[in-house]
């Protein structure tokens, strides 16, 4: 069975074999991508509130 699974079928199933990992390895790239701009994002507004919470203002003197 396995044979018949892993015989020449016209060349459709060597391009699955290709395209599939790729096609993983590119969802898990975007994946990542999305979460890490959350990440960043959320460190970015953070920082930003951290600014304007601060009790004691500043001078310039």
């Amino acid at each position: 069975m396995i044979a018949v699974i892993l015989g020449h079928q016209g060349g459709w199933d060597e391009a699955l074999m290709v395209l599939v990992p790729i096609a993983l390895f590119v969802g898990l790239l975007s994946l990542a991508n999305k979460r890490a701009k959350a990440i960043q994002a959320k460190r970015r507004d953070e920082l930003a509130n951290s600014d304007d919470s601060d009790p004691l203002p500043r001078s310039d003197s």
